[in-house]
């Protein structure tokens, strides 16, 4: 998560309700602006990383730089952004639940259950991970078939129509959360570790350090915030050793939403076969974990380019 949303906990709001709308509203636009940015960025990598893990026959006999240029000569530059409209569509309110729900499972863990310390980060990391795959979870679905389609094969013409498809013929509104057990577990270990590694390297940093790794807000001079560099490599650590935790479980879930576009989904109809599918089919570095390297070719320029906007959205909409 990859973090799509900042982990510091949002100065004290007024109980006025106009003022809490604003702020939350100003956090939204923060986080939403940070996570469409990122992910842009990065979108060419994660069709790639799709292709991959799920086995595209076009692509199956490819590494990840063949497939990068593979696809360009095959589908045309475009085909890089296949599917990135609908991450789009999911990455503004997937940000805005993240970091809304991170500050108040912390809060409430901290105040109400008497949980602190790290552990309380990491918790609460977990949970808030969890709440907004939930919220968004369809458009992640949609995102993954139309980032699955090849030029000349689309089972989709868009958005708006994979919706109806899927709709109809995949059993209403349960096959918008096929594969949504295994993106749980798998978001439980990621979220959490991410949130709980950059948040204790971005504090011990500004602790021990803050002359060297720290700079004023520009907003507010009373808040020490990490400089662009340091936040990139806080960054591209946290989301590398989540990464390696929960890549399993990803390719489980990929091959879960795509359901039917696959020739052996009906071996892929749970998160335990497809996982018992993939290790004893393709085994461990060509199924299971087919596909990392592109995610941490990804989190270094995701990381970059999330916190630097973050951050400059946090001093332009004055949150900090």
């Amino acid at each position: 998560m990859t973090s799509e949303a900042a982990v510091s906990t949002p100065p004290a709001i007024s109980s006025s309700p106009a003022k809490t709308d604003y702020y939350w509203l100003r956090s939204f636009v923060a986080g939403g602006v940070a996570g469409c940015c990122a992910k842009t960025t990065i979108a060419p990598l994660d069709r790639v990383k799709i292709l991959l893990q799920a086995q595209n026959p076009h692509y199956k006999h490819l590494g990840v730089f063949a497939t990068l240029k593979a696809v360009p000569k095959k589908e045309g530059f475009l085909g890089l952004y296949k599917g990135n409209g609908a991450m789009m569509v999911r990455i503004f309110p997937y940000g805005a639940i993240q970091f809304m729900a991170f500050d108040n499972y912390k809060k409430l863990l901290s105040k109400k259950i008497g949980i602190s310390g790290h552990i309380h980060r990491l918790m609460a990391g977990s949970m808030a991970g969890m709440t907004a795959v939930i919220c968004t979870y369809p458009l992640d679905v949609i995102r993954a078939r139309l980032a699955f389609q090849v030029k000349g094969e689309h089972r989709y013409t868009g958005i708006a129509n994979a919706f109806h498809t899927i709709y109809l013929k995949e059993g209403g509104v349960s096959g918008f959360y096929r594969g949504l057990t295994p993106t749980l577990i798998g978001m439980a270990p990621y979220a959490g570790f991410s949130f709980f590694t950059f948040g204790t390297l971005k504090s011990l940093g500004l602790k021990h350090f803050p002359e060297v790794l720290g700079r004023p807000s520009s907003d507010n001079p009373d808040v020490l915030i990490l400089k662009t560099h340091v936040n990139l490599l806080c960054g591209g650590v946290a989301g590398a050793i989540a990464q390696t935790i929960s890549y399993p479980l990803d390719v489980a879930r990929r091959r879960m939403q795509l359901g039917s576009v696959l020739p052996d989904s009906e071996k892929c109809v749970s998160m335990s076969k497809t996982l018992t599918y993939v290790y004893k089919k393709y085994g461990v570095k060509k199924g299971l974990y087919r596909g990392l390297s592109v995610n941490y070719i990804r989190c270094v320029p995701s990381q970059a380019v999330a916190f630097t906007t973050y951050e400059f959205m946090k001093q332009v909409l004055h949150l900090n």
